[in-house]
């Protein structure tokens, strides 16, 4: 009894473990496998923290931010452009700050992590998985 115990416990804390992007169920899937060049003079931005930067890809576009957190597995953040509730066509927009905006419906999302920063709303925004290949390349993918 005692090893079935220690067995699921371990198997829930390796499930834990994971940090897997937010899925939204809302948007349709797009398949992304996009190479970021940071030195490229659209993405020198990315090179400092809270840096930032659009590019094509996903459903409405793709925002990338640095969240400034080095040698971190987390330290490139990408998010779908397309209004997690409502596709309404117009991409979302980045404050500067800490928020992506819906133009739609003025719903906001965090930069960090996606999650939804209006009152009532519960969808996440659409977060890709970003990969650091090497110094100067990202791999964006979903």
């Amino acid at each position: 009894m005692k090893k079935i115990i220690f067995i699921l416990v371990l198997t829930i804390s390796f499930i834990g473990c994971t940090v897997d992007p937010q899925e939204n169920s809302e948007l349709p899937f797009v398949s992304v496998n996009k190479n970021i060049d940071l030195n490229l003079p659209e993405f020198i931005d990315l090179i400092v923290p809270a840096g930032w930067a659009y590019t094509s890809g996903g459903n409405n576009g793709i925002i990338i931010y640095n969240t400034g957190i080095a040698n971190s597995t987390n330290e490139f953040k990408a998010f779908d452009r397309a209004c997690p509730l409502k596709d309404c066509g117009a991409p979302m927009v980045f404050n500067g700050s800490t928020k992506l905006q819906c133009i739609c419906d003025s719903s906001e999302y965090s930069i960090l992590d996606g999650s939804p920063q209006t009152s009532g709303v519960s969808v996440f925004a659409k977060e890709y998985f970003v990969t650091r290949i090497s110094p100067t390349f990202l791999l964006i993918t979903n």
